[in-house]
C-alpha cells in the first residue's frame, strides 16, 4: 500500500474544502438553518410532536442525512470528475499508484467533508431544539457507513458522467426528491397504507429511520434491517466499482 500517495491525494482533495470555505461548509450550514426556522416554526407550530418527540427534534437526523448525501455524492463525483475533465486523470493512471490508493484518498476525502459538515449541522440544530443521542455508537455508525457509501457512489458518478450535465443528474434530480419522500420530514406511519408500501422502495428511507432510531429510539424500519440495506448498498458499490477498475470504464479512454 503506497500511504505516501493515499495522503497526497487526501490532502489536495481536503485543500480544496478550505479554498471553498463559503459553498463547502457555511451554504449547508445557512441552509440547514433556514429548514429549522421554516418546518420548525410554520410546521411545528401545527405539529407539536410525533412519536413523543417535538417536531423540530424529529426532523433533525433527516436534515443531517439530506446534507450528508448531498455533500458525500457531490464532492466524491466532483473529485473524480475534474481530473478526467481537465486531463490530469491520465498522469495519476501512469504514476506507480494503484486504483484502491486512488480510491482511497478521493472517497476518503469526500466522506471526511460529509462528516465533518454533518457534525457541524448536529451542533447547529442544537440552537434550535433539544437533541438527545440515545446510541451514540450506533449514531457514529450509521454516519460513517453512510458517508463512506456515498462517497463510493459519487465516485461512480464522477467516473460515468461524461459532462457536467450527467455528473448533477443524480445529486440533483434524483437525491432530494429521494431523501424528502423517505421519512426526512414526518413518520411513514402517517402516511396511508398503500403509500406506507410504496416508501419501503426508498432506500433513503432506511437511512433516516436507522439515523434517528439512534436519536430517539424510534424508527419506522427495524434498526438492523436499516443497517443490512446501508451495508448492502456498499457491497454494491464496491462492485461495481471493482468492474470499473478491471475494465477500465471511462478511466482509460
Amino acid at each position: 500500500m503506497n500511504f505516501e500517495a493515499v495522503k497526497s491525494i487526501y490532502t489536495f482533495e481536503m485543500a480544496r474544502m478550505r479554498r471553498t470555505l463559503l459553498q463547502s461548509v457555511i451554504s449547508p450550514v445557512i441552509t440547514t438553518s433556514l429548514y429549522f426556522i421554516v418546518f420548525g416554526t410554520a410546521i411545528g407550530s401545527r405539529i407539536q410532536t410525533v412519536e413523543g418527540v417535538s417536531y423540530g427534534a424529529f426532523i433533525t437526523p433527516g436534515l443531517i442525512m439530506l446534507t450528508l448525501l448531498t455533500q458525500c455524492i457531490g464532492n466524491g463525483s466532483i473529485g473524480i470528475y475534474f481530473p478526467k475533465f481537465t486531463g490530469t486523470i491520465y498522469e495519476i493512471l501512469s504514476a506507480p499508484v494503484a486504483m484502491t490508493e486512488i480510491l482511497l484518498g478521493y472517497v476518503g476525502a469526500a466522506a471526511s467533508k460529509g462528516l465533518i459538515i454533518g457534525l457541524i449541522i448536529l451542533a447547529t440544530a442544537s440552537f434550535f431544539v433539544d437533541i438527545r443521542i440515545a446510541h451514540p455508537f450506533m449514531m457514529v455508525v450509521f454516519l460513517v457507513l453512510t458517508a463512506v457509501t456515498f462517497s463510493l457512489f459519487g465516485f461512480i458518478i464522477g467516473v460515468w458522467a461524461r459532462n457536467f450535465e450527467q455528473l448533477n443528474v443524480v445529486p440533483m434530480l434524483i437525491v432530494p426528491p429521494l431523501t424528502f419522500l423517505g421519512g426526512s420530514f414526518y413518520s411513514i406511519n402517517m402516511l396511508p397504507p398503500f403509500w406506507q408500501t410504496v416508501s419501503h422502495f426508498n432506500p433513503v428511507l432506511y437511512l433516516v429511520s436507522g439515523f434517528r432510531w439512534s436519536f430517539y429510539e424510534i424508527a419506522d424500519v427495524n434498526p438492523g434491517i436499516s443497517l443490512a440495506m446501508i451495508g448492502f448498498f456498499l457491497l454494491l458499490c464496491l462492485s461495481v466499482l471493482g468492474w470499473m477498475f478491471k475494465t477500465g470504464y471511462r478511466l482509460r479512454s
